[in-house]
């Protein structure tokens, strides 16, 4: 079929078409750019912890007896909770990992207050962390029980240990990330450390921080009031332990409230809250723009067809077979579009662009603009195929009405 008069046709009415491919245009800009939203918040939460989470829970004990020792209670809870059949291992922190609330410092390579510190993500730790997380210690050895201190509730003082996750070794020694083995580190600005492991993996309690996987174990014990425990079971054996551990912490000390007992796929769930919700936002947002679009095409097709209705009937009465009807608005809808989807392409391009400099967004992935190009092309194509198999069924005597 010729591409020109079809053209031409378009152009002596051209408002319908030109609504309809800024339409596609537009459609087509916020899609991609919301589909490489979605890209970057589900790489975002499906980011390895390097926990066994799945078999790991967290319970909170809080004193508030006058006779409540904080000491005592923490050792004797620790020895029963590791006592239990079912669990692996269980240890006392300041903080859970993914949840949101934690405690942060800064080490450096050098002495000096002049000298800027690294962020780095912190948790109290006792010789049983490891085993209890399941991290993969991949260089130098787990803290001993004779490295395990008490933090006082106000002090300066640091242990002389640490055990780094790969993310902080490789900041704070970017040639060569195994080197920071045996090496000393400075907290406070002053205060040496010395590191004496590296895990693999593991995860800080922000998870929109750009230094979330940057942590440090440090060899104390807290003794609070208010404290956490972080327990793993054996596979399986997670939600039947979770209310026999509860049970056992209240009826053990009736000085204390057991509460926010909580699973670590739970705190993965609270954690990346938003951006789930980010995800089916954006989701429902491009189902309705192609809704609306395809709604759209079928109009202007549809008018198309209906005002022309006495033009088809004369081209079929001159021999125009029904094929050849359907492929003139098919083609017509087609060339609308390509014009769309171009347009469309280019302002993708610069949306994106605009997103990066202002949100600080990643770039989209390449596939993306002709993925897109074709879906709404065979979406356009999708969507006239019901008025132009209209337009082809107009019989060749609707020539001769006057009316």
């Amino acid at each position: 079929m010729e591409i020109g008069p079809i053209w031409r046709a378009m152009m002596r009415n051209k408002t319908g078409a030109i609504l309809i491919a800024l339409q596609i245009a537009v459609t087509m800009a916020i899609m991609v750019n919301a589909i490489s939203i979605m890209q970057e918040k589900s790489r975002m939460m499906s980011r390895p912890s390097g926990l066994d989470e799945h078999n790991l829970f967290t319970i909170q004990s809080v004193g508030f007896a006058d006779d409540f020792n904080e000491r005592v209670t923490i050792e004797e809870d620790l020895a029963a909770l590791r006592a239990m059949p079912g669990v692996v291992n269980a240890f006392q922190t300041n903080a859970i990992p993914l949840s949101g609330s934690g405690w942060s410092m800064g080490l450096q390579t050098e002495p000096g207050a002049e000298i800027d510190g690294t962020g780095v993500g912190l948790y109290f730790v006792d010789e049983h962390a490891l085993d209890t997380y399941g991290v993969n210690l991949i260089a130098g050895e787990n803290f001993s029980p004779t490295d395990i201190t008490w933090r006082e509730l106000v002090t300066n003082v640091w242990p002389g240990k640490t055990i780094l996750t790969v993310a902080m070794a490789e900041t704070l020694f970017p040639d060569d990330a195994m080197s920071a083995l045996g090496k000393t580190v400075y907290i406070n600005d002053t205060q040496p450390i010395t590191v004496t492991g590296i895990i693999e993996k593991m995860q800080g309690s922000w998870p929109s921080w750009d230094g979330f996987e940057r942590v440090m174990l440090v060899p104390h014990l807290l003794p609070w009031e208010d404290t956490q425990y972080l327990i793993r079971t054996e596979p399986g054996m997670r939600d039947e332990l979770m209310p026999q551990v509860e049970e056992m912490l209240a009826e053990t000390n009736k000085g204390r409230i057991v509460r926010r007992m909580r699973s670590m796929d739970e705190i993965r769930e609270r954690a990346y809250r938003d951006e789930s919700s980010m995800i089916k936002i954006l989701t429902f947002t491009i189902a309705l723009l192609v809704a609306v679009t395809s709604l759209g095409i079928v109009g202007l097709a549809s008018f198309s067809v209906n005002r022309r209705t006495k033009q088809i009937g004369t081209r079929r009465a001159l021999g125009a077979t029904r094929v050849a009807i359907l492929r003139y608005f098919m083609t017509e809808n087609f060339i609308i579009s390509l014009l769309g989807v171009s347009l469309g392409a280019a302002l993708t391009i610069g949306l994106n662009i605009l997103m990066i400099e202002t949100f600080a967004l990643t770039r989209i992935a390449w596939y993306l603009v002709p993925a897109a190009m074709l879906i709404l092309l065979g979406i356009g194509q999708a969507a006239v195929l019901g008025p132009a198999r209209r337009a082809s069924s107009v019989p060749p005597a609707v020539a001769t009405r006057t009316v």
